[in-house]
């Protein structure tokens, strides 16, 4: 199973939300799709959802046009928006049973779906509770659970962890990588990029509707052009900050406690001078550690914090 973004553009008069943006992603997969805000990753969801149309491109689920054919892509997809509508006395299992309805599943094979959806998500003790009712994070989960009551190959996660408390994330964090590991093309959307670089295989960054990176966060942190470095010298903090901006191959210092973090330029080789020189100039070193770019790091260095 794979999905395929070709050439996707959505124009809402002068405005590009969606700029000729083109990725990927296939089952057993996690790709986060991360933007500023204003810089079309939900309208890209909604294509892919079959719930907009393109100004151009196309969307392939699995071969299936979804502008040509998208009552047979729907069936493909599940969409999970950032927020679940409120309806007035509407149970949980209830909701649950009306898409199941919707999807054309039959009783009484329907109870049993619903059951094992309910299970999954951990919302049997809840299904006899009305909407309105429920916590962000059981609404959450519910609407979780509507995205995955047909059993689709592919799962488009519109912010999911969006307003919820610190246990509740790392449930939904979970319940992603199971579905991961049970062959679901996930492609989720947030802005807790600490977690989500935890469970991604492979990361997409937009802005101003353009697509800017795409591929596994390894391979964009590579890219860099710069390596970031934690030194941590006896007595000589201040001393060392100093020195360093003397430096040429140094980019940027950010000073901590009794240490610096330096992003430094240059090759391996030129590294090693830098440290060879601050030997050379007295400094009594503790610790030298190069530090691994995170999605946080990534995201702030390729965006511009600019709006459509």
């Amino acid at each position: 199973m794979e999905a395929r973004i070709l050439n996707l553009k959505k124009y809402f008069d002068k405005t590009r939300a969606v700029d000729d943006i083109s990725f990927g992603f296939s089952a057993g997969q996690v790709v986060g799709f991360v933007g500023p805000n204003g810089a079309g990753k939900t309208t890209t969801m909604r294509i892919i959802a079959t719930l907009d149309d393109p100004t151009h491109g196309d969307v392939f689920l699995d071969g299936i046009s979804v502008i040509q054919d998208p009552e047979k892509a729907r069936r493909l997809v599940g969409y999970m928006p950032d927020s679940l509508p409120t309806h007035r006395d509407v149970t949980v299992d209830d909701y649950l049973d009306f898409f199941a309805r919707a999807f054309g599943i039959r009783a009484p094979r329907r109870r049993a779906v619903i059951d094992q959806v309910e299970q999954f998500t951990n919302l049997i003790g809840i299904r006899d509770k009305f909407l309105k009712a429920l916590s962000k994070g059981m609404k959450q989960r519910v609407s979780l659970a509507r995205a995955l009551i047909h059993d689709p190959a592919i799962l488009i996660l519109d912010e999911p962890a969006a307003g919820l408390d610190p246990r509740a994330r790392i449930e939904l964090r979970e319940l992603l990588k199971a579905l991961a590991e049970h062959g679901k093309a996930i492609l989720v959307s947030s802005h807790i990029l600490s977690e989500l670089g935890e469970i991604c295989d492979s990361v997409v960054i937009i802005e101003k509707g353009k697509l800017l990176h795409a591929g596994s966060i390894d391979a964009i942190a590579q890219s860099r052009p710069y390596r970031t470095i934690l030194i941590r010298v006896k007595d000589a903090a201040d001393a060392l900050h100093a020195r360093l901006l003397e430096l040429p191959a140094v980019e940027r210092i950010r000073p901590l406690k009794d240490a610096v973090e330096v992003d430094i330029t240059g090759t391996d080789d030129d590294s090693g001078e830098l440290m060879t020189q601050l030997v050379k100039d007295g400094f009594k070193i503790l610790e030298i550690r190069c530090l691994k770019a995170d999605l946080e790091d990534i995201f702030m260095d390729v965006t511009k914090g600019e709006l459509n």
